[in-house]
């Protein structure tokens, strides 16, 4: 429904910290020319947090002018607040997007009854799909097989972007019914191998023709190729871990000519010897030439 291949964007800023909405269309414009088939807006990577309601919607309205009808567009509307969550949902409907990212609420850590809740007020703002977004890392409590499964039974609840590399906790999803997305960049290969679409990603923003080549070859059936160009990515996977996101590829961006600016509190910029190990990754998958001695 979404495509295979979607990009948790970066939200471009000029050097006064405001976004810069310019940049962040030719942004999109240049994802969905480079193997993406949709574009995530306000997530995590897109540093959502800081972000107002206004510039949200802004963001939003931006990405669906310039991908028209060449990609899908995904607003991420959840926070740890439901009443938010709803609003935003609401919102981002009225403006056209064609779905929405709900992560599990944060850092209040509701049971799974109060999940389930959450995820039911939420889709009921629209009619249109909700995609499950559970990434205990960031938010503490993993979604639960068991309350994903009740999660499942909300009409528009389609999809999950699953940051948890539980194989068994991923082929349950997958018997749900719903369409399976990994939600870190290194579990795309084994989510397809499990009946998995693709891949929210980060990595796409540098490496996305690769990344879609690699799921058409596994769909082909050529599953040794698709593997070796796992393999070849993972200098990509290294980058991303070597500093939080978006921090690595707001720093892996800039280096490679696209403007993103940077970042806003309490994110900063990569140090010297992060911006080092950044350069050699992207050295290593090709993308710039080795620095001269």
């Amino acid at each position: 429904m979404f495509g295979e291949v979607l990009t948790a964007t970066v939200t471009p800023f000029d050097s006064d910290g405001a976004v810069d909405y310019d940049r962040y269309g030719e942004l999109c414009s240049f994802l969905v020319e480079n193997g993406s088939d949709g574009v995530v807006v306000n997530g995590t990577t897109g540093e959502a947090p800081t972000l107002s309601d206004e510039e949200r919607l802004g963001l939003l309205r931006t990405a669906l002018e310039a991908v028209g009808d060449r990609a899908t567009v995904i607003a991420g509307t959840g926070t740890y607040s439901t009443e938010h969550s709803v609003h935003l949902t609401q919102q981002a409907h009225e403006a056209g997007a064609h779905g929405f990212l709900v992560v599990t609420p944060y850092y209040n850590k509701p049971p799974p009854r109060g999940i389930v809740a959450h995820f039911e007020a939420v889709a009921a703002a629209s009619d249109r799909p909700v995609v499950v977004y559970n990434i205990p890392g960031r938010v503490v409590i993993n979604i639960e097989p068991e309350t994903m499964a009740q999660l499942a039974e909300i009409p528009n609840v389609t999809a999950v972007k699953q940051a948890n590399a539980d194989i068994e906790q991923a082929r349950r999803i997958v018997k749900l019914g719903l369409d399976l997305y990994a939600g870190d960049d290194n579990i795309v290969h084994p989510f397809l191998e499990l009946g998995g679409k693709g891949g929210v990603c980060v990595h796409s923003h540098i490496v996305g023709p690769r990344v879609k080549e690699m799921i058409n070859r596994f769909r082909a059936g050529d599953t040794e190729d698709a593997r070796r160009i796992d393999e070849e990515l993972a200098p990509a996977y290294e980058l991303l871990s070597v500093v939080t996101g978006p921090i690595q590829i707001k720093a892996a961006l800039n280096m490679l000519g696209h403007d993103v600016g940077g970042l806003r509190l309490p994110l900063v910029e990569a140090t010297d010897e992060e911006q080092a190990q950044i350069r050699d990754c992207l050295e290593r998958l090709k993308l710039l030439e080795p620095a001269r001695a």
